[in-house]
């Protein structure tokens, strides 16, 4: 909670635990501890706990801790107290879906004569129809692997900015990616996909004011979980702990996907890995694009 509501919270619990009607003043952001350091508190938060399960990692600086307050005899959860700088920061500041896409068996491909240049610009062309259809998303590309970025904020009750959260876009764009590849070189692609919180303030999903120099507007912390994912995913696969899959998802952004709720989404594979920038255990999940697709519910 926002520390402008910690006056009329002790006031509105103080008299709960007098026997008055429980109250709540304000507003709440749900969060889980995970692990505490001198640092701060690992947190994971959830946005949106109505139409989707939707879970950020963030940490929360002992600089924006105020204090903690519950009554656990009375069940009270704590409420944690944090600074409004830092509270509106995390509401205000635009998030993002990363995604990698990769073409398998280049190198032989190369040494079979199979890439001409004139297939290469194909693959370029095909590149720049998908993202046509697609503007909502940011396509940074070689000629054998892309890089996916789309732009989404959480927003709060007392501003103008709206939740605007849609992982499924970028997983419509990768069969028409995949389709591609196979129809311009005979290469089949996976992709790995995870969510991150932009550091830069930018609402934009890229900048180029030059024409030679492209930001994608965050730090490269994602980027790190992305190699991460597919660092651990190919251990795996090297030593037979699961087979190769097309589809690598961080399972925060895999959960907070919409699936029909006949789909049950806790069977599919996951596996651990190691995310930079967290002490707490991450998983990756495995599966393809369009087993993934056709579970997503009609409306989305």
């Amino acid at each position: 909670m926002d520390e402008i509501w910690l006056g009329a919270y002790e006031t509105a619990l103080l008299a709960g635990l007098n026997g008055a009607d429980w109250t709540y003043p304000g507003y709440i952001s749900h969060a889980a501890a995970r692990l505490a350091t001198k640092r701060g508190v690992e947190l994971s938060w959830y946005p949106n706990v109505i139409s989707r399960f939707h879970e950020i990692h963030i940490h929360l600086p002992v600089s924006a801790f105020v204090t903690c307050v519950g009554a656990w005899q009375w069940d009270e959860k704590p409420r944690i107290f944090v600074r409004s700088d830092w509270y509106e920061d995390i509401h205000r500041r635009s998030h993002s879906v990363f995604a990698i896409v990769d073409a398998i068996g280049v190198k032989d491909a190369i040494s079979d004569g199979k890439l001409s240049a004139g297939s290469l610009d194909e693959i370029r062309e095909m590149v720049d129809d998908v993202a046509s259809r697609h503007p909502e998303i940011s396509f940074v590309s070689f000629a054998d692997s892309l890089l996916l970025k789309s732009n989404w904020t959480i927003g709060a009750h007392d501003t103008s900015v709206e939740y605007t959260y849609e992982p499924e876009a970028i997983l419509k764009a990768l069969p028409e990616i995949a389709d591609g590849y196979r129809r311009i070189a005979g290469l089949e692609v996976y992709a790995v996909i995870t969510q991150g919180r932009n550091e830069i303030s930018s609402p934009s999903i890229h900048h180029s004011k030059s024409g030679n120099h492209i930001s994608l507007n965050s730090l490269g912390l994602p980027f790190a979980q992305l190699q991460a994912i597919e660092h651990a995913a190919r251990q795996a696969i090297r030593v037979k702990e699961h087979q190769p899959f097309q589809l690598y998802m961080d399972t925060t952004y895999f959960n907070s996907l919409r699936w029909t709720l006949d789909a049950e989404k806790h069977l599919e594979p996951r596996f651990p890995y190691l995310a930079p920038m967290t002490h707490t255990a991450c998983e990756y999940v495995c599966s393809d694009f369009s087993r993934v697709l056709d579970r997503l519910e009609s409306k989305v």
